[in-house]
């Protein structure tokens, strides 16, 4: 039962990877969205590149953030 153990495991982690990624470039839509209209608001036109690097500094900051409390193992009662 051991091996069939670790291939549950590793299917797990391979699924959890992949919806994550898919969450990632998800919330990249949605955030190069977000900067388009809060330059359209503001009256500004900046470049494309400069609103894809915007997103991508945001998105990745949320994502990190997001994730900072899953790499400390919990303390045991």
């Amino acid at each position: 039962m051991g091996v069939l153990d670790s291939f549950g495991t590793l299917a797990s982690a391979v699924i959890a990877a992949v919806v994550m990624l898919a969450f990632s470039i998800l919330s990249l839509f949605v955030m190069v969205f977000i900067v388009d209209v809060a330059a359209a608001i503001g009256n500004i036109s900046p470049a494309d590149d400069y609103v894809i690097l915007s997103a991508s500094i945001i998105a990745a900051a949320a994502i990190i953030a997001g994730s900072t409390g899953f790499a400390t193992p919990e303390e045991e009662a």
